[in-house]
């Protein structure tokens, strides 16, 4: 607990007879990108509601930064940074004038102006708030998660309405963050975001933890079944192998070393996800594969 940003045993939380979070067990390490996964209405908004102190709970203990997040003060508020799915009110206000007056709220805070920057929005400083695109709009509540300078950031969705150049700027700022020191919880439905930058996922079904890990080798990727093919005589050939790297190597050598369109695909972070939120899936069943 003590090596944790974040310690959760038995939470549940109930509305009604239905318990949206059913018993989850979560610890974060110090410094970690952990991204938190699970359909619409599987809990997670719930638990991170929780965390960040919005939301009560029924059962459990929960510790954040070291403290209860039901009963915690403004000076450990001050170290969370929240970037929520509600964009900020703000639209008189220019791009500067809110993220300084958001400075001013914290007892450290972090540069404005290269704030403004980092999210890509130096050239709009001075444009009213109310007057950006969309996905302007979220890099502003992006810089607001991060102006106080936090040692734990949530991130929501963070990246919607971001063109592909923003989301790799953004992504370039969270492996800074990371490197920092900064705990990220991200929740995103963007499984390239999560195999991006994640140092581990957790997926969650019906308020349960279904499985935690790494997101190269969540649900046995690394050593599941591959597809291999290639192109023979003008054909299109498939072979599904338990060792692609043995069966390459005999292509390779079959075909003095010039194996046409070779291509292995291997179980993606998606393939997994899609289904361990299944309803007949079990993590057990994941990927039986024959040779």
């Amino acid at each position: 607990m003590i090596d944790s940003a974040v310690h959760v045993r038995g939470l549940v939380k109930r509305y009604g007879r239905t318990a949206v979070v059913d018993g989850l067990d979560l610890d974060i390490a110090h410094g970690e990108v952990f991204a938190l996964l699970g359909p619409n209405g599987a809990g997670k908004t719930t638990t991170v509601e929780i965390l960040e102190g919005y939301r009560t709970r029924d059962e459990g203990t929960v510790s954040v930064l070291g403290e209860d997040p039901g009963t915690a003060g403004r000076a450990w508020r001050s170290r969370i940074g929240i970037v929520s799915q509600t964009a900020a009110d703000a639209s008189e206000l220019t791009v500067r004038e809110v993220v300084s007056h958001f400075a001013t709220t914290y007892p450290r805070h972090r540069d404005p102006d290269a704030v403004i920057d980092q999210v890509g929005l130096g050239e709009h400083a001075k444009k009213r708030v109310g007057r950006l695109s969309g996905g302007q709009r979220r890099r502003v509540d992006v810089a607001l998660g991060i102006i106080g300078d936090p040692d734990l950031l949530f991130l929501d969705e963070p990246t919607t309405g971001f063109d592909p150049e923003a989301r790799v700027r953004f992504w370039q700022l969270i492996r800074r963050l990371s490197a920092e020191g900064t705990t990220i919880v991200l929740t995103t439905h963007y499984l390239d975001e999560v195999e991006a930058l994640a140092n581990r996922v957790a997926v969650i079904a019906h308020g349960q933890l279904k499985i935690i890990g790494e997101p190269a080798t969540l649900g046995d990727r690394a050593d599941a079944g591959a597809v291999v093919s290639w192109r023979e005589n003008g054909r299109l050939m498939e072979a599904e192998t338990l060792n692609p790297d043995q069966f390459v190597a005999e292509l390779v050598r079959r075909n003095s070393g010039i194996v046409p369109g070779l291509s292995v695909q291997r179980p993606s972070l998606e393939d997994v996800y899609l289904q361990l939120i299944s309803s007949n899936s079990s993590t057990a069943a994941l990927w039986k594969e024959s040779a």
